[in-house]
């Protein structure tokens, strides 16, 4: 079997990140990834220094090539299995092929559940839109819908509202719009129906025109605004023995600030361990851990 200091599971800014930190010591490394970034229905990504409104599939592009360029070993494909500890070695099967590790760095991401609503998943990303800092200046001044669905959904309607005066407040789930939330709405005089989403519904050239509601009634609608359960893929941390926290928009894996784990050896990094993480502070949080683990690995050798 095949060894590396460190092994990688995604190769998503987090995960890149890392290795190139751990690769510019001078670090055997190996980045693992399925190809699924969970940004890629977005056009452009913001916020990124330097590289505002580039495309996420090109800014990976770009990441894979530097990470390359430093030595680190890149193969597509989904991880059977990981076993092992700091103790004896981590093990990583992936395509009937294993690898060996001394330490393992989860840059597995999460996945968005969504509400059950018919057109939602295919307007998600660009249309159906869930964060002011990520995507609202692109809606600004349109007309917006937001679907409430969970705890911060009132939240999300006031972010919105400063990009825009058309907001609609729809109380998809009544049970998650507490008399707190409820006050905040009717304080922003934000409009709040109280029907659910049956459908988005689209024109011809494939853009979100409305939303149907229950009683049949279509409200126009540029864009919605919709609160995603959040959870992590954990899988693999779990079968080291690891165990998810709660957050209330999801689950995630607990870390330190450098990025390890409750597991030893084993880091977590990006929207594994940190749930709002957008794409620059996904990256720093591999950085950082990269650098934490290459120290991790010069005390190791003095013990």
């Amino acid at each position: 079997m095949e060894h590396f200091e460190v092994i990688i599971v995604g190769g998503g800014s987090a995960g890149l990140a890392a290795s190139i930190a751990l690769a510019r010591s001078r670090r055997n490394v190996l980045v693992i990834d399925e190809g699924h970034p969970r940004n890629a229905p977005a056009q452009h990504a913001h916020n990124v220094l330097g590289q505002e409104g580039t495309s996420p599939l090109q800014l990976l592009e770009r990441g894979r090539a530097e990470a390359e360029n430093y030595g680190v070993k890149i193969i597509v494909g989904a991880v059977d299995s990981l076993s092992g500890s700091l103790e004896q070695g981590f093990t990583v099967n992936v395509d009937q092929r294993a690898f060996t590790a001394d330490r393992i760095v989860l840059a597995t991401g999460l996945k968005d559940e969504l509400p059950k609503i018919p057109g939602l998943q295919e307007a998600w990303g660009t249309s159906a839109i869930h964060c002011a800092y990520c995507h609202g200046w692109e809606v600004r001044d349109q007309e917006i819908l937001v679907i409430g669905c969970g705890p911060m959904s009132a939240h999300q309607a006031m972010m919105f509202q400063q990009l825009s005066s058309k907001i609609t407040f729809i109380n998809h789930a009544p049970n998650e719009l507490t008399e707190e939330s409820a006050a905040l709405l009717s304080r922003l005089e934000i409009p709040l129906v109280n029907q659910s989403v049956a459908a988005l519904e689209f024109d011809s050239d494939g853009q979100l025109a409305a939303a149907k509601l229950d009683n049949n009634e279509r409200l126009r609608a540029q864009s919605v605004i919709v609160a995603s359960r959040m959870n992590v893929h954990g899988e693999l941390y779990q079968a080291l023995g690891g165990e998810l926290d709660e957050h209330p928009l999801g689950t995630y894996i607990k870390v330190n600030e450098t990025g390890a784990t409750e597991v030893p050896g084993v880091y977590a990094v990006g929207n594994a361990s940190n749930l709002s993480a957008m794409v620059m502070a996904a990256a720093a949080s591999g950085t950082l851990a990269g650098a934490a683990i290459n120290a991790d690995l010069l005390n190791a050798k003095l013990t």
